[in-house]
């Protein structure tokens, strides 16, 4: 799983196509095609963000990990609790939500 979803990642933060950061991922969700939650986020966060993507029909992923380990993930030295990918492709949000289902 951290395969795929290390590589979607980077890809798209080398490319400037990621979203970081709680504020701006709720300002931008209507862009987005999938957002990621680390565990580090604050419950009122989580449940805007969940609900707000619930509604616009942006699948969510809730990884297991801290945003200090999610920024590692990306390559940033810094913590991420949440991003989100407007640009990502459909197969690839499919595969990343089967990896995270079968955890």
């Amino acid at each position: 799983m951290q395969k795929l979803l290390e590589k979607t990642l980077k890809d798209a933060i080398k490319d400037n196509q990621c979203i970081l950061g709680t504020k701006q991922v709720l300002n931008s969700l209507s862009k987005s095609k999938l957002v990621i939650l680390s565990k580090s986020i604050e419950t009122e966060n989580r449940r805007k963000i969940e609900s707000n993507a619930k509604k616009s029909k942006i699948p969510t992923l809730d990884l297991n990990d801290t945003s200090v380990n999610l920024g590692k993930l990306c390559g940033v030295q810094f913590r991420v609790s949440t991003l989100s990918l407007p640009e990502i492709s459909s197969s690839d949000v499919t595969s990343l939500q089967k990896e995270f289902e079968s955890q």
